[in-house]
């Protein structure tokens, strides 16, 4: 299934995309692609629904009917940091022994068409495409072995991240990971069975029609299975907790020179299966 939310910020529906693309309504069966909805039981409730005994949703999705950002009420947003060797080798930074972990706050999180705001004082915003794992069956200390069975579903992610705030300001990354608008989410989550190879999917991100990111969950550091366990033994995880996988290598700050984002630019972006994200980039 690929699920998703449709509708006005802040009173997001709950749909599935059908097989021709278009958007069928959930509200009949669930109150929101969130929390319980998430539970493995339930998924497969809705699995068993025949799609055209849905409402049919007027518009076409990413177009003319607007898409939230497919997880609502997300509890969690953690994020790993240099999970691909070669965006490491770009960052100037080791390839770290365990996973890095920091967190975006879920008051960045938008939709998948919605405008990137750059903040106030802002000097390096930057991108950042990246594989989400939505969290289903809640647990702590899950074994390794076991961590799959905890997944909802994949996504795409857009980590932005100011720079400045990252690293010179002080403080953790958080600082320069949660600014509001900072977390593109969608537009639709895929559950585990539309995916032959999560870890096999390519992955790419452009500015304004220039393709700066292309790479393969091939090349990440720490699967998922053992970033689901290295999580759990820091917090439970619960129903609509997001984990952001890190991101390949061509982002802003690794280039020469470093570019980053002012304003007026367009970034669009995608994972093989999982849909593309385009949004508009609005000045401080």
């Amino acid at each position: 299934m690929k699920l998703l939310r449709y509708g006005p910020a802040g009173a997001e529906k709950p749909g599935l995309l059908d097989k021709d693309g278009k958007v069928r309504d959930l509200s009949g069966e669930v109150p929101d692609i969130a929390g319980d909805t998430l539970l493995p039981e339930t998924l497969a409730r809705l699995a068993a629904l025949d799609p055209e005994s849905l409402p049919l949703v007027e518009g076409t999705p990413q177009d003319d009917l607007r898409l939230g950002a497919c997880v609502g009420q997300i509890g969690k947003f953690v994020c790993i940091g240099l999970n691909y060797a070669d965006h490491a080798a770009e960052a100037g930074m080791p390839i770290p022994a365990e996973p890095i972990i920091f967190n975006k706050w879920t008051s960045a999180v938008v939709g998948p068409n919605d405008a990137i705001q750059i903040p106030r004082d802002s000097v390096k915003t930057d991108w950042e495409v990246e594989l989400g794992v939505v969290i289903g069956k809640p647990g702590a200390y899950i074994d390794e072995a076991d961590a799959m069975a905890h997944v909802a579903g994949f996504c795409v992610i857009n980590d932005v991240s100011e720079r400045d705030f990252q690293l010179n300001r002080a403080g953790t990354w958080d600082k320069g990971k949660g600014c509001d608008t900072f977390g593109p989410t969608g537009p639709w989550l895929v559950t585990p069975d539309e995916i032959a190879d999560v870890d096999a999917l390519d992955m790419w991100l452009d500015v304004d029609g220039e393709r700066m990111q292309s790479g393969t969950t091939a090349t990440l550091i720490f699967k998922i299975p053992h970033l689901i366990s290295y999580c759990s033994r820091f917090m439970s995880l619960q129903p609509g907790d997001v984990i952001s996988t890190g991101t390949p290598p061509g982002v802003g700050m690794g280039l020469t020179p470093p570019r980053f984002l002012s304003g007026g630019e367009t970034v669009s972006l995608g994972i093989a299966g999982l849909g593309e994200q385009r949004s508009k980039v609005l000045p401080a």
